[in-house]
């Protein structure tokens, strides 16, 4: 059995083109090392397969008959690396995050990826904890916070992509019954606050703001979700705090603001979190490339 198909695909080259310098061009190697490749394979089958005429490099009746042989095989190869590339993209794609991602930013650009790749099926769930992506059966996580690396076990992939801002956000309606000279004026609203705070939390932002006695405040609105808390705040309820690109359209419309330019001392980054031996990862890449782009431009 021959073993060295490097040689074939040279053959194949130089005789489609009759000649080396341009297969060398093909090949991205040198011009002698198409000679040298052709040598090698008429030593090892024993046959000249080429002859010079001019400037070009023709075939022998021995080399014609080898060359028609190897397009046929090299055509077949490569239908079949083709059907392996695209079965290993085509498929489902199980993909978790939190719930405020999902609602506000995932589902209404999905569509775009869809019309994109129309093989690939997303299936989604939300989740704000660390789960076991092994026994959950999911592909990918999409994560945000400050301690993301340090809750990811050691043979997943934990890919940070970017960080953002956090600020107060409100509706333009609330915002201009509002004296905005002072930050301390927001406690005069609801502050709309997540029931597990974390690293976003509005003591560390009004303390970032030199605002003091926050502890006083009695006007607070809990939830269990950013999007819960958009949600309220679009309505005129309130002040939340949020990283912006969850709601930029609503932004971008002016029906909600950004009364104070301060953001919150901790920002969001932003991570994608999968395992590195993942028989998915063909079509995760095209997934979180997608992804990475239309946060760049959202």
């Amino acid at each position: 059995m021959f073993k060295n198909i490097n040689l074939l695909v040279t053959l194949e080259c130089a005789a489609r083109h009759n000649s080396y310098s341009l297969a060398a061009q093909e090949l991205c190697i040198s011009q002698a090392a198409v000679s040298q490749q052709i040598r090698q394979l008429e030593a090892a089958l024993n046959t000249r397969l080429f002859i010079r005429k001019g400037k070009k490099m023709l075939l022998t009746q021995q080399g014609v008959e080898l060359f028609e042989h190897t397009q046929k095989g090299l055509t077949i190869l490569n239908k079949g690396i083709n059907q392996v590339q695209k079965e290993e993209i085509d498929g489902e794609l199980t993909i978790t995050s939190t719930q405020a991602f999902i609602s506000l930013w995932l589902m209404p650009r999905l569509q775009g990826f869809t019309n994109r790749y129309p093989n690939i099926q997303i299936n989604v769930s939300s989740s704000a904890s660390f789960i076991d992506l092994k026994q959950a059966h999911i592909d990918l996580a999409i994560r945000f916070g400050t301690s993301v690396e340090q809750h990811t076990q050691n043979h997943f992939i934990c890919e940070y992509f970017g960080e953002s801002p956090v600020y107060p956000i409100c509706a333009i309606s609330l915002a201009q019954q509002i004296d905005l000279s002072d930050p301390a004026n927001l406690l005069s609203q609801h502050i709309v606050t997540l029931t597990h705070e974390g690293p976003y939390d509005w003591p560390t932002w009004f303390k970032a703001a030199g605002v003091t006695d926050i502890e006083h405040h009695t006007l607070w609105t809990k939830v269990n979700s950013t999007d819960m808390a958009i949600s309220a705040v679009a309505s005129g309820h309130g002040v939340t705090l949020a990283a912006p690109y969850l709601c930029q359209k609503l932004l971008d419309s002016g029906a909600l603001v950004i009364p104070y330019k301060l953001p919150h001392p901790n920002t969001v980054k932003r991570y994608f979190v999968y395992d590195t031996n993942s028989p998915r990862l063909a079509r995760l890449k095209i997934f979180t490339d997608w992804l990475n782009k239309e946060m760049k431009h959202s």
